[in-house]
């Protein structure tokens, strides 16, 4: 009876660590949302055309799985090694749940943009300092409220208002050194 019960207990924690599983480049979590790249893979290297000692410009990506619900999306990029802390590049939100990706070194026309740590609402490409490389973290939520159209809110602020809104999410990270 006890061994029953331990292969069962294992079957349950084996279905449940799956259930949150790699595939196609990107991470599945809650409603299967997916954030992927045609450019590179997650957790690989990032293209150096994505960055600033390239062309500076936003990787394509793509998303799929938005769940039914969903009244918008919210995008962000960030680097969790910067020196101070997290940093982040990029703020996208109120997008259409009916948004399928955003196509390289584009800006999504329907979007509101937050401040990123350097206080603009621009996207900022990856640019570590020389040494350890850094991890360039999209993180994708699906959210059943559309958010203040204030172009002062930064990812604190963001993540606040958020809170009990979201229905899925999903990132996709890119790693970066010189």
């Amino acid at each position: 009876m006890q061994k029953l019960l331990l292969l069962l207990l294992a079957a349950l924690l084996i279905s449940g660590i799956a259930y949150a599983h790699k595939k196609e480049g990107s991470i599945m979590l809650k409603n299967n949302l997916i954030i992927q790249s045609p450019a590179y893979q997650n957790n690989s290297v990032l293209p150096i055309k994505y960055t600033a000692d390239g062309d500076s410009i936003n990787p394509p990506l793509i998303f799929k799985n938005v769940p039914k619900n969903a009244k918008s999306l919210v995008l962000i990029l960030e680097d969790p090694d910067a020196p101070r802390g997290i940093f982040v590049h990029w703020i996208a939100y109120n997008l259409s749940p009916e948004t399928k990706g955003i196509s390289e070194g584009t800006m999504p026309a329907e979007a509101s943009f937050g401040k990123n740590t350097i206080g603009g609402t621009e996207y900022i490409s990856p640019s570590p300092p020389p040494g350890k490389p850094h991890h360039y973290i999209f993180k994708l939520y699906a959210l059943d409220t559309k958010l203040p159209d204030d172009k002062s809110l930064d990812r604190k602020e963001l993540l606040k208002l958020m809170n009990g809104h979201i229905l899925a999410q999903a990132s996709l990270t890119g790693i970066y050194g010189r």
